[in-house]
């Protein structure tokens, strides 16, 4: 519990007097591929630190699973289109991860959902993933999202939903699902996105990095 707080404390601190916060992309196993959208993070980086006071590095680090670095980074970004495979020992590491403080986000880029629904109740037996709501902090500041999380990319007709893991009221799994946030990060080339659809989408990626500094 101790430990929660203390690096919940240092977010806070980074966050409030500008030093700068590296934030990092996940590399699993498993046969996903955990490399797309290669331009997402660092555009988002770049729009936060223009538009929403924030001081990140510039390049996003990689990082495994089952590495203790990744308890140097406050947002774990994962995205794919396929399996996802955890073993034991990552399980327990990411589990840690999340309870020490740590925030992970995977963004299904479309075929992701059966084998992360998988994974996590892995990492979380006695957990479920909830459907978070329209009024919660997320979509709220410095944005607003009136109707929640926003629709980037179609795919089957289907609305886009947030679903998370909290513990003790606290957000530590964010899970975005017939969305597509991070096509919404890429290149302006990369999806022929119009100007409004990619703002939307980083302004919304600006709110989960806020909502992880600040709270």
């Amino acid at each position: 519990m101790m430990k929660r707080f203390t690096i919940a404390a240092l977010l806070f601190f980074c966050f409030s007097v500008g030093f700068s916060q590296q934030i990092a992309l996940l590399k699993y196993n498993g046969g996903g591929d955990w490399y797309a959208n290669p331009t997402s993070l660092p555009n988002l980086i770049k729009f936060c630190n223009q538009n929403s006071n924030m001081t990140l590095s510039s390049k996003p680090a990689t990082v495994e699973p089952g590495s203790p670095d990744i308890f140097s980074y406050p947002y774990v970004h994962a995205t794919g289109h396929g399996n996802i495979l955890f073993s034991d020992a990552e399980i327990l590491n990411l589990r840690n991860y999340m309870l020490s403080g740590g925030f992970m986000h995977f963004d299904d880029n479309y075929g992701m959902d059966e084998y992360l629904r998988r994974e996590v109740k892995r990492i979380f037996p006695t957990e479920n993933l909830v459907e978070i709501p329209a009024n919660h902090p997320i979509f709220q500041k410095p944005y607003v999202f009136p109707s929640g999380l926003p629709k980037i990319h179609e795919h089957d007709g289907k609305r886009p939903q947030a679903f998370g893991i909290f513990i003790e009221n606290r957000l530590v799994f964010l899970y975005t699902y017939e969305c597509d946030l991070g096509d919404g990060w890429e290149d302006a080339e990369v999806h022929n996105d119009p100007k409004e659809v990619r703002e939307k989408a980083l302004k919304m990626g600006a709110n989960i990095l806020y909502y992880i500094f600040t709270n």
